[in-house]
C-alpha cells in the first residue's frame, strides 16, 4: 500500500538542483503533490508532499536523495505525513499582494495579523531584500485566500498598514 511522505531538503543553492531531485524521486516512482522550493540567501529550500510507492519507505527515499551529488552535506528528511495530502478550500489562492519599499522591521508580523483578522489564510509567502543604488528594498509577496465577504475590508486594511509604513501595495485577483 503507499503512503504519504513530507520531504524537506535544505541546501546550498545550485543550478539544476530541483531538476536532479525531482528526477530522482520520479525515478523512485514517488508521485508528487503540494511542492514550493525557494532560494533563501545563498541556500535552497524545498518542501513538497508525495505519494510513495509500495515498497519504497520513506528512509528508501532519503537514501536516494542524499547519494545525489547536489545534495551532498543537505539536511534531508523524508518523514509520514498524516494530514489530508490535498489542501482544503483555505488552500486555494484568492488574491495576489506585494508590499515593497524600504525594509521595516515588523512588517511581516504586521501584514499578517491584518490578514489574520479578516480569516485570511497565507497560502504562500516570499520576501526578498534587493539590493538598489538608493540602498536596499524589501519586497514581499503574498498568495492568500481571502473569504469573499471579507476581501474589500482586507485589503483595504493591507493597503492602509502598507501605506502606513511608507510602502507600495499591488493587489491583483488569482
Amino acid at each position: 500500500m503507499s503512503s504519504i511522505a513530507r520531504i524537506t531538503i535544505a541546501c546550498p543553492d545550485r543550478t539544476g538542483l530541483i531538476a536532479e531531485v525531482a528526477g530522482c524521486l520520479f525515478d523512485l516512482g514517488v508521485n508528487l503533490g503540494d511542492l514550493s522550493f525557494a532560494v533563501l540567501g545563498a541556500a535552497a529550500a524545498f518542501a513538497a508532499v508525495g505519494e510513495l510507492p509500495d515498497g519504497v519507505g520513506p528512509a528508501a527515499v532519503r537514501e536516494r536523495l542524499a547519494a545525489l551529488d547536489l545534495l551532498q552535506g543537505a539536511e534531508i528528511a523524508v518523514l509520514p505525513f498524516t494530514l489530508a495530502p490535498v489542501h482544503g478550500p483555505s488552500g486555494h489562492v484568492t488574491h495576489h499582494v506585494a508590499v515593497s519599499g524600504a525594509d521595516r522591521p515588523g512588517l511581516i508580523a504586521r501584514l499578517c495579523e491584518a490578514f489574520a483578522s479578516f480569516e485570511a489564510n497565507v497560502v504562500q509567502l516570499n520576501a526578498e531584500r534587493q539590493p538598489g543604488p538608493r540602498g536596499d528594498a524589501y519586497v514581499a509577496r503574498f498568495a492568500v485566500s481571502i473569504p469573499a465577504e471579507r476581501a474589500a475590508a482586507c485589503l483595504a486594511t493591507v493597503s492602509n498598514t502598507a501605506e502606513g509604513l511608507q510602502l507600495s501595495c499591488r493587489v491583483d485577483r488569482a
